[in-house]
């Protein structure tokens, strides 16, 4: 694939996720497109996988179930963490988090991939996304997806419940810009602060 493709892959997936099979050539393409992406028959860009997202800011993969968590930054009022699924339409600009946007009441939710959880802007203003805790420090939350608020500092880590529900419990106040989080090879989590501020999460 020569630099021009991927530089039109990336500014195709600015507010998409996109898939393409870099095994194959199709169409004139030095990649191929996965035969179950939305639009691979046509009525839209063949390489989207997903759609409906304002502005995602980081995105992981859970190594142990490999469920794409994105984190996707509002417009005027909710921050959302979405669970990525192929075929989805994730809303905006129909929808921002779990209400409408475009109207801003009795809009059309159906077909909607909502998120697993949204927060207003009594509790942040830019959603960061995290990952899944699998290290060995803090067991209590094991198996949890950590992420962040650049505008607020919260931290939250959200767990799925057994009806397959979310439950999202803040954790810490950290009083920082928090514009990234990190995970090492031992599963431990780090959280980067705007200033240039590198912190470990660490069990209280």
């Amino acid at each position: 694939m020569t630099r021009a493709e991927m530089l039109r892959i990336f500014r195709l997936c600015s507010e998409r996720f996109c898939e393409i099979d870099v095994n194959t050539t199709s169409g004139g393409r030095q990649y191929g497109i996965p035969s179950d992406n939305p639009f691979a028959g046509g009525g839209g860009l063949p390489e989207i996988f997903a759609y409906g997202f304002r502005n995602p800011w980081r995105f992981s993969v859970d190594a142990s179930t490999g469920r794409i968590f994105v984190a996707d930054v509002g417009q005027n009022s909710r921050e959302e963490i979405d669970l990525l699924e192929s075929r989805g339409n994730f809303g905006w600009n129909v929808m921002e988090g779990t209400q409408c946007f475009e109207p801003s009441t009795g809009c059309n939710m159906n077909g909607l991939v909502l998120p697993i959880t949204d927060y207003g802007r009594d509790e942040g203003g830019t959603v960061i996304g995290g990952y899944v805790y699998h290290g060995v420090t803090i067991s209590a939350l094991q198996n949890i997806y950590v992420f962040g608020d650049f505008i607020s500092g919260n931290i939250w880590g959200l767990q799925r419940q057994t009806n397959g529900s979310w439950t999202r419990t803040r954790l810490a106040s950290t009083g920082k810009n928090i514009s990234s989080l990190g995970q090492d090879q031992t599963g431990e989590l780090y959280v980067v602060d705007y200033s240039g501020s590198v912190w470990k999460l660490a069990a209280p």
